[in-house]
């Protein structure tokens, strides 16, 4: 049986490269990238370019969309998170493509952070958050934090328009605190913090989902001891489980 084939945009980006590392070999990869990826298929462009992009799409299975601005004005915004998701989506459609996988992020609820006990939980006064806080599930109402988190909002509603108006299955994966360094950096980490090995074991359980899971959204985090984004979600649907957990790993 041919592999499948999975395009991965943003594959020179620290989570594409760990996506890389899981899927390779077990699909046949090709990468969506400005600039060159070594050692892959690569199709050189920009995102906010449709035309240019859509030869990357011609035969391919599964799109993981990684690619977007996370700092930046109200311009880089537009271009690549709002315009460039657009056209990922449309490319998709377009070239028959069955799912994407698209990283949205935690930062479309991170304002909930102003509010007791998600507030003490992100500031480390893990004292001040009495046991079985309420976690944030998929269906709670967004808070986005900043520009980015607004992008990641509409990213989200683009995908459940493309899936009721067209074929295509779009899974959105609300992103922790992913990191260079593979561990928490400052204290607001500690509850969402995800390891490398966990994200792109969680991409991996998107592409491999049934097809009739057409269309949903899942948080991204370790199992970490005062995480408050829920994870039974992605367990009951796609039977995904962390295997990292800030505790094990740092004793923090």
């Amino acid at each position: 049986m041919a592999q499948k084939r999975v395009l991965i945009t943003g594959m020179s980006g620290l989570i594409g490269g760990a996506v890389r590392r899981r899927l390779e070999g077990k699909y046949a990869l090709r990468a969506l990238n400005r600039r060159s990826v070594p050692g892959v298929e690569c199709h050189r462009a920009d995102i906010a370019d449709l035309e240019a992009i859509l030869p990357a799409f011609n035969g391919v299975d599964t799109v993981v969309h990684l690619a977007a601005s996370i700092r930046g004005g109200w311009e880089e915004m537009l271009r690549h998170n709002i315009i460039g998701t657009y056209h990922v989506f449309e490319a998709s459609r377009r070239a028959g493509v069955a799912r994407v996988v698209y990283a949205s992020s935690g930062s479309t609820i991170v304002g909930w952070e102003r509010e007791m006990p998600y507030r003490a939980l992100a500031e480390g006064r893990y004292e001040e958050a009495s046991e079985g806080w309420t976690m944030l599930t998929h269906e709670t109402p967004v808070r986005p934090g900043g520009l980015y988190g607004c992008s990641k909002v509409w990213g989200e509603a683009l995908a459940r328009h493309f899936t009721d108006t067209s074929d295509l299955s779009i899974l959105c994966l609300r992103i922790g605190a992913v990191l260079k360094e593979d561990r928490p950096q400052q204290t607001r980490h500690v509850p969402v913090w995800c390891s490398q090995r966990d994200i792109a074991r969680l991409v991996e359980r998107c592409i491999e989902a049934p097809g009739e899971v057409r269309f949903d959204i899942f948080y991204a985090v370790s199992n970490n001891r005062w995480n408050y984004r829920d994870m039974a979600h992605a367990r009951e649907v796609l039977g995904f489980a962390a295997e990292d957990s800030v505790e094990e790993r740092f004793g923090e």
